[in-house]
């Protein structure tokens, strides 16, 4: 064994060793008999003054991808934030975000210049991720200006990413009103997103959703996304978006329960975007869910769906201010749609099991144009909620590629603690 391999495995061994030691410290406090602990640390950080928030995620993540080195890395994120006590409908919120290796750093972290690794997205850096104002006098309505979170609907076009240690939030002024029962109202503009490789990204974005939830049915949006990049290198990604979704439940019995998906949505180029393009996106989900299947398995679900993102003149429809990991597998590998577009078949199954989540994904993905067959992807997961404020997640992806990109395995231990 050379002297690289055996210090590889020594800093995996490291790695798991403290993940092992994480556990340990979170399940000792998250025991039944230490919830005084608990209630002391939440209690502490929070009273007349206001309230201290604190997120720590430490996260082991392995990627074997053909073609690049093996990446190792184990980056701890940690978050710390104050929320001020509202006066007069007024209050605010500052938090800092820093990330950081701990033993582990075999990776390209984006930044680190280490590009013959695979990727694991998470520098080691610091930031203000929030820093907003908020104002809420007038009942049902709240305008918040600053640096915040922003997750609307599914997160397929507006959202955190929250999975990676470095979030992405948004320098915006925005609005959220309920003027009508069941009528939600959300009006932002954006002049800048903090990507989640801590980088500034310009832009003179008013963003609209609109929803109405029809009860016991479910909730119908429509929107538009007018994105304007304000940097030349970013031109290309500038579009309008025009879009509806519906989402809802129907209940067949008391046990189980139908659910349903529909969006469809336009997109073209805008701006200063130099491509002439209409693409379209259409999303299809139908699937049940069983409550109470027996004493070990509190709930079970299944549901097939479609997704398609199409091209138009070498253009695909993209998402760039979405939560991406979400969608078209976990192992990334198409964050970015490709120029031919992508067809996105997949099935998923999901159960609760002595209360652990457990989560089966399969994707068979090919080109909306040319006929490729890109590949499949099978994603596992399983996390516990210890408590209110402890979890551990373990989750793997499989990315098998025939037409697109090359073979691709993830896997991940993850553990949160959250006052």
């Amino acid at each position: 064994m050379n002297r690289k391999k055996c210090m590889d495995g020594i800093g995996r061994g490291r790695g798991m060793a403290l993940c092992a030691a994480l556990v340990a410290t979170i399940m000792v406090p998250a025991a039944a008999g230490a919830a005084d602990i608990n209630d002391t640390i939440a209690n502490a950080l929070q009273g007349d003054w206001g309230r201290i928030t604190l997120d720590l995620r430490y996260r082991y993540e392995h990627v074997d991808q053909d073609g690049l080195k093996t990446a190792n890395g184990d980056p701890l994120r940690i978050r710390l934030g104050y929320l001020t006590p509202k006066f007069s409908g007024l209050q605010a919120f500052a938090e800092f975000e820093g990330n950081n290796s701990v033993f582990l750093d075999d990776y390209n972290n984006t930044d680190n210049n280490k590009t013959d690794y695979a990727v694991i997205a998470d520098p080691n850096k610091g930031e203000l991720n929030q820093a907003w104002l908020s104002w809420s006098g007038y009942e049902g309505t709240v305008v918040k200006a600053g640096r915040q979170r922003m997750n609307w609907d599914d997160q397929r076009f507006i959202g955190a990413v929250g999975w990676r240690q470095m979030e992405q939030t948004f320098d915006a002024v925005s609005v959220f009103s309920t003027p009508l029962p069941n009528l939600d109202l959300k009006l932002s503009y954006v002049w800048n997103v903090r990507n989640i490789k801590s980088r500034d990204v310009n832009m003179s974005s008013p963003l609209v959703n609109i929803a109405y939830t029809f009860s016991g049915i479910g909730r119908l949006s429509a929107y538009a996304y007018l994105l304007d990049y304000n940097d030349e290198a970013d031109y290309g990604l500038s579009s309008q978006t025009y879009g509806l979704r519906f989402n809802g439940t129907a209940p067949v019995s008391d046990a189980l329960r139908l659910l349903y998906t529909a969006e469809y949505a336009v997109q073209s180029d805008y701006q200063d975007n130099p491509a002439d393009y209409s693409a379209d996106y259409y999303h299809f989900i139908g699937g049940i869910t069983y409550k109470d299947v027996c004493p070990l398995v509190s709930s079970l679900s299944a549901s097939v769906a479609w997704m398609l993102q199409s091209a138009d003149n070498g253009v695909s429809f993209k998402t760039p201010l979405g939560t991406n990991h979400k969608f078209n597998g976990w192992a990334d590998q198409f964050l970015t749609t490709p120029d031919t577009g992508l067809r996105d078949l997949y099935g998923t199954v999901g159960a609760m099991i002595h209360g652990h989540k457990v989560q089966v994904v399969y994707h068979q993905f090919d080109a909306d144009q040319g006929g490729a067959d890109y590949g499949d992807e099978w994603d596992f997961l399983v996390q516990k909620k210890i408590n209110e404020h402890y979890s551990v997640l373990m989750g793997y992806a499989a990315y098998n590629a025939d037409e697109y990109r090359t073979d691709t395995r993830k896997f991940w231990l993850q553990l949160t603690a959250r006052f």
